[in-house]
């Protein structure tokens, strides 16, 4: 019985899939965004008084990006997994933000 059942418990150790693992968002709103919870492009985000955060296995930083500068405003900084978006991909999610663009500066 044993040799039977053997072939079986190995095959259910390769079969079975493994979890993916989350990656961790981070954003700095230029404005205060609402205290709480926020629903925006398949993330909840966790907003407190300096920042927001929240974890997803969306594979797409710069739609949830977007998604949370629709509801919260323009964005300060933005980081997924430890890794912050250059000024350019800063400023298209900011492309999304609700609200008027800020004015260019003359020098």
């Amino acid at each position: 019985m044993h040799r039977f059942l053997a072939p079986l418990a190995a095959l259910a150790f390769i079969v079975v899939p493994t979890a993916a693992s989350a990656t961790i968002y981070a954003a700095v709103p230029i404005t205060h965004a609402p205290l709480g919870r926020i629903m925006a492009s398949d993330i909840s985000w966790y907003c407190g008084s300096d920042a927001c955060q929240g974890s997803s296995e969306e594979s797409r930083p710069l739609v949830l990006c977007q998604g949370l500068a629709a509801r919260t405003g323009r964005l300060a900084s933005f980081l997924a997994d430890g890794r912050a978006f250059s000024p350019t991909e800063l400023d298209r999610c900011n492309s999304r933000a609700r609200g008027p663009a800020p004015l260019a500066r003359a020098n």
